[in-house]
């Protein structure tokens, strides 16, 4: 996003290597598939430490865990190749050698990723073998682990999320890069299944986090604008209505109302880089008329204005003096400093 290399000489890639290695390290191959998993996690949904019979003890092979330190393990080995010889000190520091990179590209297309009958991807392993809950005895069941706890049962028994877990891959990826992430590791995957995903998981979802809905809202932003915006418009006034009833006195959730600005700046937007373009493509809500803000990319200080209609950007000046490569909805062109573009999105479509 940012092409600070000096950053990720100079701390970003340590970090990577060793997180890597964490996770790394954590992995067990199963003889049997050839196969490595990631056992005694606890995936985004906190509704589930453990199986039913061992609380506590972590599920084995979380999806979204597994895809991700895949993907994690794809991202220091690309460092190491961006850095190359500039790298050398900090690979001989921290005595990074090829057979550690081996082992991370073996894992980053070995580790296990749990699938239902359907094709669609399993939350986390034995998660089919949980009971599907009652869903029309409870009322408000944002905290549904201290209602069931209450009872003397348990969320570890059912299929009910606290929030978003497979459906975190789809906020952080689209079916595209979701699906090559899965190719990677070997799986086949029709992202023509995501709809049905989304429904399947969103049933059994209690929305017991405000960032649940942030990541919703961006889930259903392409599919269905509407309950997008009404999901969104949740997590906005979270703090203010004190949606969960007594947490709004014990201090706002910072992490959600930022969630709830990069909605707007980049998932109505569709503001992405890649391969050193900047992208938009935009789908804003219906109640949503026009959108203007401001951001630096790049050392290039930018104002847009969009409409349902319309797309301006403006460079404003500042203390880059080359052009950058903007993308709209599939349509390239160059915006130089103090130049000022307009695009008809209705034609760009």
């Amino acid at each position: 996003m940012t092409a600070d290399i000096d950053f990720l000489t100079d701390h970003g890639a340590e970090l990577l290597v060793e997180i890597a290695r964490f996770w790394a390290d954590l992995a067990q191959l199963d003889p049997a598939t050839g196969r490595y998993s990631i056992r005694g996690v606890m995936g985004p949904d906190e509704f589930h430490d453990g199986y039913p019979d061992h609380p506590g003890e972590g599920i084995d092979d979380n999806a979204y865990t597994n895809v991700m330190v895949s993907w994690l393990l794809r991202r220091a080995l690309d460092a190491h190749q961006l850095l190359g010889d500039r790298g050398r000190d900090l690979w001989e520091r921290l005595e990074l050698g090829p057979d550690e990179r081996d082992t991370w590209e073996t894992l980053s297309r070995r580790l296990h990723v749990p699938f239902r009958g359907d094709g669609m991807i399993s939350q986390f392993a034995g998660y089919d073998d949980l009971a599907e809950l009652d869903w029309d005895r409870y009322g408000n069941i944002g905290r549904l682990d201290l209602i069931l706890e209450a009872e003397g049962d348990s969320t570890n028994r059912y299929k009910a999320a606290k929030q978003a877990d497979v459906l975190m891959l789809l906020y952080l990826f689209s079916g595209e890069e979701l699906t090559e992430l899965l190719a990677h590791l070997g799986y086949s995957f029709d992202p023509a299944g995501i709809p049905a995903t989304i429904d399947y998981y969103t049933a059994r979802m209690t929305h017991g986090s405000t960032l649940c809905r942030v990541a919703m809202a961006w889930v259903l932003a392409r599919a269905d604008r509407a309950r997008s915006w009404t999901i969104f418009r949740d997590a906005l006034t979270s703090d203010i209505a004190d949606i969960q009833g007594g947490t709004t006195s014990e201090g706002i959730h910072l992490g959600a109302m930022a969630g709830t600005i990069d909605l707007v700046q980049r998932c109505y937007t569709g503001l992405e880089v890649h391969h050193d373009v900047l992208s938009f493509n935009p789908r804003l809500p219906d109640e949503l008329t026009e959108l203007r803000f401001g951001f630096r990319y790049r050392d290039q200080y930018l104002r847009v204005a969009i409409t349902h209609d319309n797309i301006e950007l403006h460079a404003q000046p500042g203390p880059r003096t080359t052009p950058i490569t903007v993308s709209v909805a599939g349509q390239a062109v160059e915006l130089h400093p103090h130049e000022t573009i307009a695009i008809d999105l209705r034609r760009a479509s």
